[in-house]
């Protein structure tokens, strides 16, 4: 016999079982990564194809152990430039991805590779992370490593619209 309490846990717990299945249904997690990741995307490659922006990534850029030659090769407007390129490319993949989700899966292992490379400057950029007084070894981000950490969840979505794209063409190619 249930009592009062099961049966009251039971409908909450279906009540919350029923929103996860809204969202999944109408593929809501996905709207909100794919255009959230477009717009953003447009918006950081844009800024660095301006001068602030190309001069606010030389210190990331310059301590990164993947892409330290970068500005050396390109000079930092010219590899500013770059890289606000390849942000609108990943934007311009994940948008092709909804009509053909090949292009989205490359949008995504193009946002690992980014993600994963800012990622590591979470731990080579001086400044990023900070020693709390007192406490020995005891680390916490400044304000730099927050913008910085912003990179690991990116790698995560990039990660996800994988998946789903993945999922999507192998759901297109059953069909044909």
């Amino acid at each position: 016999m249930m009592n009062q309490s099961s049966k009251f846990e039971m409908k909450q717990e279906s009540g919350l079982v029923r929103l996860a299945a809204w969202i999944e249904d109408r593929n809501i997690a996905f709207l909100v990564i794919s255009i959230g990741m477009t717009v953003m995307l447009l918006w950081a490659g844009s800024f660095k194809m301006t001068r602030p922006g190309a001069e606010g990534i030389i210190l990331l850029a310059s301590n990164s152990p993947l892409i330290w030659w970068h500005f050396k090769v390109f000079g930092p407007y010219i590899g500013s430039d770059l890289i606000g390129l390849t942000e609108w490319l990943y934007a311009a993949l994940i948008i092709v991805g909804y009509f053909k989700p090949q292009a989205g899966i490359a949008a995504g292992l193009v946002g690992v590779v980014m993600f994963f490379t800012t990622s590591t400057m979470l731990f080579t950029t001086p400044g990023a992370l900070i020693s709390v007084p007192g406490i020995p070894a005891m680390r916490y981000m400044s304000n730099l490593g927050l913008f910085l950490y912003k990179d690991v969840i990116s790698l995560g979505a990039s990660l996800y619209l994988i998946s789903y794209f993945g999922k999507k063409a192998i759901s297109s190619e059953k069909k044909s």
